[in-house]
């Protein structure tokens, strides 16, 4: 198999910012090595033994969080850094669509930037004349052409060295998160100009936060964290790799937030009126007039602990929409009693009541508490869409005296492959009848 682009063992090390710098040019090349005499805390490995493969022809993914080393790689491979060890190997012309238009000089016509741009990218003026209209319509600046750069938009700015650097005709083009560039009909351009690239045969290195046109276009992916190769292969079980750890970084996060939460609410909770005439009657969340965020009542039935479980019957914190999901509270009643009710409520991250119930208002009559006793809300499936929320939980008397309420404390996120707005996702399909097609988004 022919490769179009190669790294074997490759490192590279950044020296940190620090007081102790060089006071010549001569001292820092006396030392032959600067790096070599710096002590670990001074320098910052941004890629750590990175080894891959691109065959020529295929489309490669590289994925991962911001700082994890995916501009640094694609930097490496264009040629404006080098590694501090091992190799890489590109074969064929290189376009580069990094830090588009960083050759662009403001004072001049974009006409006279494009000309400078494309023989900076490798191609000669004549070539540069051949392909100058399709290149001013690409970017959409037939109007504008003429003018100084400096007059340019942020967004006009960028097409026009998008459009320089894909009409280069490489081998090997090398995007990094520029699909930023426009507006959405720009966006499809952009798209179908990758399609036509990999029709034509040619090698593309893609780094991008989107997992979806990993998912669409790539043959392979690469996920990269802290510099180091975490998982290369099939785009779908990389990018499903990858999200596994997300999930599992931000159910640590959302258990940090949730803890003290509660922390603070119990330290500074504040105290519940003595009648039931301004408490909650109905589902948590359904007066108002109550804070936004904190944990009042007389603690007479007390909620000791709140906890969001997965199909499992784990403790979780991030869940799929569709997912099952059950809210399990363990409460302890002080002294028997015989009026009580238990309360759940859903907000999203804005604030808006999702949905809220109790046990009085699903007509279950109480009758006696007493003692340690658990609680469960199981839903069969949460219909959410993509996004944070938060949980409220309550038991109270029937005229609403509260007894422990927790307002807004417990913290969960919804993931969805699908990213569709409002707060309900019912399930549902899609169907037709007649003549209709779709195209597929991998050709």
């Amino acid at each position: 198999m022919t490769y179009a682009i190669e790294l074997e063992g490759v490192s590279k090390i950044y020296r940190r910012y620090s007081g102790r710098q060089f006071s010549t040019l001569k001292s820092a090349l006396l030392q032959r090595n600067i790096l070599q005499n710096l002590r670990p805390n001074e320098v910052f490995p941004a890629l750590t033994d990175v080894s891959f493969t691109v065959p020529r022809g295929s489309t490669y993914g590289v994925i991962g969080k911001n700082g994890s080393g995916k501009s640094t790689a694609l930097k490496l491979v264009a040629g404006i850094t080098k590694p501090t060890t091992g190799r890489v190997t590109v074969q064929g012309r290189i376009s580069a669509l990094i830090e588009l238009g960083a050759g662009f000089h403001p004072e001049i016509s974009g006409r006279e930037n494009v000309f400078i741009n494309g023989i900076m990218l490798g191609l000669a003026k004549r070539e540069i004349q051949e392909r100058f209209d399709e290149i001013v319509d690409f970017a959409e600046l037939r109007d504008f052409i003429d003018a100084p750069v400096k007059t340019y938009s942020s967004g006009m700015y960028m097409r026009l060295g998008f459009a320089v650097a894909i009409h280069v005709n490489p081998d090997v083009l090398l995007v990094d998160e520029v699909l930023a560039v426009g507006d959405e009909a720009f966006t499809h351009k952009c798209l179908n100009k990758f399609g036509e690239f990999r029709r034509r045969g040619k090698t593309i290195l893609l780094v991008t936060h989107s997992l979806s046109l990993v998912e669409r276009f790539c043959d392979e992916a690469l996920w990269l964290d802290g510099g180091r190769t975490m998982e290369h292969g099939d785009p779908r079980r990389v990018v499903d790799a990858y999200l596994t750890k997300v999930e599992r970084d931000e159910a640590a996060q959302l258990a940090q937030t949730t803890a003290r939460a509660v922390e603070d609410a119990s330290r500074h909770e504040q105290a519940g009126p003595s009648t039931g005439e301004a408490t909650v009657s109905g589902p948590p969340g359904e007066h108002e007039s109550q804070p936004t965020e904190g944990r009042w009542g007389s603690r007479e039935v007390e909620i000791v602990d709140v906890a969001l479980l997965d199909r499992q019957r784990a403790q979780a914190f991030v869940f799929q929409s569709g997912d099952p999901v059950a809210v399990r509270l363990k409460v302890r009643a002080h002294r028997p009693t015989a009026d009580f009710v238990f309360g759940v409520g859903i907000f999203n991250a804005e604030g808006v009541c999702c949905y809220g119930t109790n046990t009085y208002l699903e007509d279950m009559d109480p009758e006696a508490l007493d003692g340690d006793v658990d609680v469960t809300f199981a839903m069969e499936g949460l219909e959410l869409v993509e996004g944070t929320y938060k949980l409220d939980v309550a038991v109270h008397k029937r005229d609403g005296y509260p007894y422990d309420y927790h307002r807004l404390l417990y913290t969960f996120r919804v993931n969805s492959r699908v990213h569709d707005v409002g707060i309900y996702r019912p399930r549902h399909a899609w169907n037709f009848s007649g003549n209709v097609r779709f195209k597929d988004d991998r050709s």
